[in-house]
């Protein structure tokens, strides 16, 4: 169910001249969508056009006073005669005229505005504010984040509060959960990690939030096992709303990405959510053992990773993702379990040219705390150094790091803060920012507003240089 390079182009052509169903867009039909009974717009629309006609007959009046209609009489019409008031004598016919006219059209353009601005009435914020931060965001820089799981989403909730510009490149290679068993039973690249993402940045109501996260249990619908342990042997048990969702989609289109673009639009998204690949990557490991594992789930316990790597070997980067990459403003790398959600989509081969082909600074931005199990114990110059011997040192030009140690910490949880245990500026290496990116309840995660307002504050600075001139692989 994958298209060719050449089909994903299309869709991406495709992309701003259809509507949500993926059909083209009929302007004509659109307005006509306008006028259609029940909308309560073509009454007041009516009264608008109604008042600038009696103010321009107002306005005729007082030219005929000054210079004459230049006519000549006219035979009587009393239908006109009765709308332009002419059973009234002149000087009080032109103020009649124009408070009747004046009073219809503001009237009419008052209620005609009702209208259209009701459906945003059940917001919180006043409209102004609300068509404030929209022209705000709309102007916001071009930022392509890279990885996925819990540290992607948690960005994005607070990137797009601050730009609508944003697209997110997310891995294909989780093979537990949900994602795990749809990509066993049907084929489909996981999808729960561009779920999180599409739900972290659509702008819907709270219920479809809740709704894509819903997660199906045994005595589906309506009974008390929630609570209970998921029974393996009920039809959807276990699986996300959100994830049947993109599923559906994909077999209505026939294609995996052009159903993720269907979801960006059907919920809404404030940006762009694409699979760093059409296809599932299968992430392989080896230990410092020598031995080896392979699958994101298996990974991410294990202690001591020499190096990841990925197949098939001939997959190809998403288009949409390497145009973003092209056009960026910035590229934002993390934050994400470096071995399971970071190194994946960028050792996609073609990844890495785009990131050196781009004139974007590239930030890479590290966990505030460690992970059990693929990253405990690491600072900061192991994260770099994991990154560098995937060949990726060279592609990034700066690091943003948390510097506040503060926090409270979970009780009985093993995972430390990463600390810096480098120079801040070292010409060979990238540009060290340290910043209170923490969320202060919780020391192992970053605070996603905190995150959102340093990278905007990074970039606006234009403090991040790119670095020595990295050669395409």
């Amino acid at each position: 169910m994958t298209e060719g390079n050449g089909d994903r182009r299309s869709g991406i052509q495709r992309r701003g001249q259809a509507d949500p169903g993926g059909r083209p867009i009929d302007r004509g039909a659109q307005l006509s969508r306008w006028l259609r009974p029940g909308i309560g717009i073509k009454r007041w629309l009516i009264l608008v056009f109604a008042g600038e006609l009696m103010l321009a007959l107002a306005g005729a009046i007082v030219l005929a006073s000054q210079f004459g209609d230049g006519t000549g009489a006219q035979p009587p019409n009393p239908l006109l005669d009765a709308l332009s008031f002419q059973f009234l004598p002149a000087e009080i016919r032109l103020i009649a005229l124009f408070t009747v006219g004046l009073a219809a059209f503001g009237y009419g353009w008052w209620r005609l505005l009702k209208v259209l601005i009701e459906p945003y009435q059940s917001r919180q914020e006043p409209l102004a504010e609300l068509l404030y931060q929209r022209r705000l965001r709309a102007r916001g820089p071009q930022i392509v984040t890279i990885g996925g799981g819990t540290g992607l989403s948690m960005l994005l909730r607070g990137l797009k509060e601050l730009t609508n510009n944003i697209t997110a490149v997310v891995t294909v290679a989780d093979d537990g959960g949900s994602s795990g068993k749809l990509r066993t039973e049907l084929g489909l690249p996981p999808m729960g990690d561009i779920r999180n993402c599409i739900e972290a940045l659509a702008d819907a109501e709270p219920s479809m939030t809740r709704l894509l996260h819903y997660r199906f249990v045994p005595g589906f619908p309506g009974s008390e096992s929630a609570s209970q342990a998921v029974d393996e042997t009920t039809p959807f048990a276990g699986h996300a709303f959100g994830n049947l969702l993109i599923a559906a989609l994909t077999d209505i289109t026939g294609d995996f990405e052009e159903a993720v673009r269907h979801a960006n639009r059907v919920l809404a998204v404030r940006g762009n959510v694409v699979p760093v690949a059409g296809r599932s990557i299968t992430l392989h490991a080896e230990l410092q053992d020598g031995s080896t594992l392979d699958g994101q789930s298996r990974i991410a316990r294990a202690r001591g990773i020499r190096r990841v790597w990925i197949t098939p070997t001939d997959i190809r980067p998403n288009e949409e993702a390497l145009e973003a990459i092209a056009t960026a403003a910035m590229i934002v790398i993390g934050p994400g379990s470096l071995y399971t959600s970071l190194l994946p989509p960028l050792l996609v081969p073609g990844m890495r040219d785009a990131l050196v082909r781009t004139s974007a600074p590239r930030l890479f931005v590290c966990n505030v705390a460690t992970q059990v199990g693929e990253t405990e114990g690491y600072t900061l110059s192991e994260h770099l150094a994991a990154l560098e011997a995937h060949g990726l040192g060279d592609v990034i030009d700066a690091v943003l790091v948390n510097g506040n140690f503060t926090a409270r910490q979970p009780e009985n949880y093993p995972a430390a803060p990463v600390r810096v245990d480098m120079a801040l500026s070292d010409r060979k290496g990238p540009h060290i920012f340290t910043r209170d990116l923490v969320d202060e309840k919780n020391a192992h995660r970053h605070d996603p507003h905190k995150l959102a307002s340093t990278l905007m504050e990074l970039h606006d600075e234009r403090v991040i240089h790119r670095r020595h001139p990295a050669r395409v692989a």
